[in-house]
């Protein structure tokens, strides 16, 4: 019998595992994951970057938990002795048109509290010498660090503090009653006073298995990635990222440096035909049914349709993503990118068509529901699982001396 079951091995769940046992150091804690290791799907498949919040609506989840969030991944890294570099990044406008819409991301960035520049041509060529570029905005509180690395040792801190973290236990039916919660798992029943659901990619249907009833499904998009081949990778320095087009709910093509010093080119994003499909072969054909017949879906379709196509045909055509590419960076030709890695991305879609833009949590019976915690979630995490908490110790009344 424990007093809180967490189903998700991923950096949501972990630190939400952390912070549980951070305020209530006698509780019995469980991590449920389905996988053999943890930080398997997004957390383990993720660019590895340290979000500032410039994105975000000011006030929003996203906004305030991604500022906090980076200075408290940071200070865990060090605390940990954990690889981290925050090695700043810049927002590129490369053509007239993109120069308002940078100027528009300034002032936001400039309403989240952050300590941002609006930088010429000439500095930023000094920090990133052979970018194509009008003006930028320099973000130096942006970073890199493994976040597989930060679950890991996120996993070790939980076990130190006595929790379990419970591998190969695929949840497969939970029982919400008024005293307790009935997980049962592969690997047999497991009971508790409370449970949160971080299940990711997977976290609508936990919610279904409780009955608890949402007008959210996830949808998953997968990320596509090249990577510059290590004679090329001095032509990037840290973090190269393009004006975001505000008609489409994805970044664009950017430059990362990984903290293993490789470069990731990308991505496209393009839906994926199984939730945790990593390579354009994959299908899964209930999760593909899934998604096609779900309304919400259709209506997104259509409203993305000329973007949606055109990250289609980039992901077929190596020459049209160069073309993205060499926007920004015009010494990068063809033959200097290989194949890279993919992430999948679980973003919550309404009924309506609408994205969840915001991180969504909501209580259930004797639970909370995670259901929306794409990017910047692993910046956030740390943040979020004390939000979490938070959140369960209003709804529930908990007992501090538990």
């Amino acid at each position: 019998m424990y007093d809180y079951i967490i189903i998700g091995g991923g950096i949501v769940g972990l630190s939400t595992g952390m912070e549980l046992l951070n305020r209530f150091p006698a509780a019995k804690v469980a991590i449920l994951e389905k996988e053999s290791h943890v930080a398997a799907h997004q957390t383990g498949h993720n660019s590895g970057v340290i979000h500032s919040g410039i994105y975000y609506k000011p006030g929003s989840y996203k906004a305030r938990l991604a500022k906090k969030g980076s200075e408290s991944m940071t200070k865990f890294c060090r605390d940990h002795e954990l690889e981290v570099d925050i090695c700043g990044k810049v927002i590129v406008a490369s053509e007239d048109f993109e120069l308002p819409l940078l100027e528009n991301l300034y002032q936001r960035g400039l309403e989240n509290g952050l300590g941002i520049r609006m930088i010429g041509k000439s500095e930023l060529n000094e920090i990133e010498p052979h970018v194509n570029g009008m003006k930028a905005i320099h973000v130096p509180m942006a970073g890199i660090v493994n976040y597989k690395q930060v679950s890991e040792k996120m996993a070790e801190v939980i076990k130190e503090k006595g929790g379990d973290i419970l591998l190969n236990h695929k949840v497969l039916s939970i029982d919400e009653t008024e005293q307790e919660v009935i997980v049962e798992t592969r690997k047999g029943e497991i009971r508790g006073s409370y449970y949160i659901n971080c299940g990711g990619l997977h976290s609508d249907r936990i919610a279904k298995l409780a009955q608890l009833k949402t007008d959210v499904k996830i949808v998953p998009f997968r990320g596509e990635y090249y990577m510059l081949k290590p004679e090329k990778s001095s032509l990037v320095k840290n973090l190269i990222y393009p004006v975001p087009n505000p008609n489409f709910p994805f970044l664009g093509v950017h430059f990362t440096r990984m903290i293993n010093g490789s470069i990731d080119v990308g991505p496209n994003a393009v839906l994926s035909f199984k939730r945790e499909g990593y390579k354009k072969t994959d299908i899964n054909l209930a999760d593909l049914m899934e998604v096609i017949s779900y309304k919400g879906f259709w209506k997104l379709a259509g409203k993305y349709m000329k973007e949606g196509m055109d990250e289609m045909i980039r992901s077929a055509s190596k020459e049209l993503f160069m073309k993205n590419v060499q926007k920004l960076m015009p010494e990068i030709q063809k033959e200097d990118i290989v194949p890279g890695p993919a992430g999948v991305r679980a973003q919550a879609l309404k009924d309506d068509g609408s994205l969840v833009d915001d991180f969504f949590i909501i209580p259930g019976k004797r639970s909370i529901h995670v259901l929306n915690a794409p990017s910047p979630a692993a910046t956030a995490s740390i943040e979020i699982g004390k939000e979490i908490v938070t959140k369960m110790e209003g709804t529930f009344r908990l007992d501090s001396a538990v």
